[in-house]
């Protein structure tokens, strides 16, 4: 799991701000996002610009902490994050 989700408790949530290189990526990444999403039957909030995306994951049941199914759903996100070699 990355280090990019923050819990959030008023009102249970996961949140997270992806950085990407170019809009090209950050599009490949909201087509798959989309894939997911559907394959899931999970719709996030979501939010975009040039080179980010911010995600909002909110469980479904109005529990009132974050669930086991939200960390699942955030580590298949994170899956989709394209991995950038170390710069030297």
């Amino acid at each position: 799991m990355s280090d990019n989700w923050v819990i959030r408790k008023r009102p249970a949530r996961l949140e997270c701000r992806l950085v990407f290189s170019d809009y090209e990526e950050t599009r490949d990444f909201l087509d798959r996002a989309a894939e997911l999403a559907e394959r899931e039957n999970y719709f996030p909030d979501m939010s975009f610009g040039r080179t980010h995306v911010c995600l909002t994951l909110r469980p479904q049941d109005e529990a009132e902490e974050v669930t086991d199914e939200l960390w699942r759903y955030a580590h298949l996100v994170d899956a989709l994050v394209p991995t950038v070699p170390p710069t030297k």
